[in-house]
């Protein structure tokens, strides 16, 4: 069981102690979080830890999955992918659909908790399904930059209920929301097998499991197979890199049950990469194995996440915190985490050469990457692990409950 005081050797005991202090004022509370996946991408890993850390400090915290079917799962990605600005046919069939899952769901699940807090847009509605008598949090995950302004002015209704809005960027603010909004950036647990610390031996082993070669440098994208992610990009800057040094690259993707573009759009880079998947030099390798994809993180030389759009991404804090240098997009959260030059690189998304040039840097210099490694997983250890976000939440939910003047720090 995942204890707070696991964390003990990894961040000061005055943190330890503040949460501690924290969690007093909500003694006796009921707390609930209701996502819409129980396994694959960041919300569900942060959920995981999240609630067993609630509970253990003595909050009462549970965990509620939203049912849906195929078909809502379909809209609620065209939904995700409008809210970041993408082109949607928002018709009347597609409202009535999202809406009655969300009815019957409610129906099952009965919410007597002193707060509700609901992740991202498919359990969104739920809180017209509901005599509303606690507080309401909708916390999204998801770029807001630039929403598809008709999903949003839909979307909008249902969060006017809500008494609190939490966003992972001040660049997500809507100021035609009148509603609080909160910034909270999300954080990874350094305990969890896919982020603990493993031996050389235990790395090469799962490495050689997965039928990755060892005998070039490796660089690396950990993400769901999205077109947000770019991984025809990646692919892109792949061919230029290896123009100037023999290199490996691997996709290591996962699948949520939430996301049905992830089968298509592995079909459709998978079919492009064929002439250089044929020599081993491009793989793809299914991480649904927390010690494989740590073990990944660990031996790249060089991660990189090309995102167009980017909510946060704790693939890139997992690498950061690897000591593993990381070239990506300077979108959404991820300028958040990367001081350019310093942590990381920045480039736009569309600098396809500038991702090329970084990489190659970084394969002819080691040495730099690893000071940046080094800068990268002390920035990780001070904003962006779960004892950070806990101590966030407690905050907020003090904030919540019992107002701003009750807090006990």
């Amino acid at each position: 069981m995942l204890r707070l005081e696991d964390f003990r050797t990894i961040v000061p005991d005055e943190t330890l102690a503040e949460i501690y202090n924290r969690a007093r004022g909500l003694y006796g509370k009921h707390i609930v979080h209701i996502n819409s996946t129980y396994q694959g991408g960041g919300v569900a890993e942060i959920l995981y830890s999240l609630v067993l850390l609630m509970n253990d400090v003595g909050i009462s915290t549970g965990w509620r999955i939203l049912h849906g079917s195929p078909d809502f799962f379909n809209i609620t990605k065209k939904f995700h992918n409008a809210l970041q600005g993408a082109k949607l046919n928002l018709s009347e069939q597609k409202k009535s659909l999202y809406l009655q899952v969300n009815e019957h769901f409610s129906k099952f699940t009965h919410l007597h908790h002193d707060c509700v807090i609901v992740h991202d847009p498919q359990p969104l509605p739920l809180i017209r399904s509901y005599k509303k008598r606690q507080p309401w949090i909708w916390r999204c995950h998801i770029d807001l930059t630039k929403p598809n302004q008709q999903l949003w002015d839909f979307l909008k209704g249902f969060l006017l209920k809500y008494d609190q809005i939490v966003i992972s960027s001040e660049k997500y603010i809507k100021d035609d929301l009148p509603v609080d909004q909160r910034i909270m950036c999300p954080a990874i647990n350094p305990l969890t097998l896919k982020n603990k610390e493993l031996d050389e031996k235990t790395i090469l082993k799962y490495i050689k499991k997965a039928g990755i070669p060892t005998d070039k440098p490796i660089i690396t994208q950990v993400s769901r197979l999205d077109p947000w992610k770019d991984p025809e990009g990646v692919l892109e800057v792949f061919v230029r890199v290896k123009e100037k040094v023999d290199c490996r690259l691997v996709f290591c993707y996962n699948l949520a049950s939430d996301d049905p573009e992830g089968v298509q759009m592995y079909s459709k880079v998978h079919r492009k990469a064929k002439k250089y998947e044929n020599n081993g030099d491009v793989l793809f390798v299914l991480g649904n194995n927390d010690i494989l994809v740590n073990s990944i993180q660990r031996l790249s030389s060089v991660v990189i996440q090309k995102s167009i759009k980017e909510g946060f991404c704790l693939a890139v804090t997992e690498a950061l915190w690897k000591g593993t240098p990381v070239v990506a997009s300077n979108a959404g959260g991820l300028p958040a985490q990367i001081e350019d030059c310093k942590s990381g690189f920045l480039l736009s998304p569309k600098d396809i050469d500038g991702f090329a040039d970084r990489i190659i840097y970084l394969l002819k210099n080691p040495g730099e990457g690893q000071k940046m490694g080094q800068c990268a997983r002390e920035t990780v250890r001070q904003k962006f692990l779960i004892t950070r976000l806990l101590s966030d939440y407690l905050y907020m939910l003090n904030d919540v409950l019992n107002g701003p003047a009750n807090h006990l720090d």
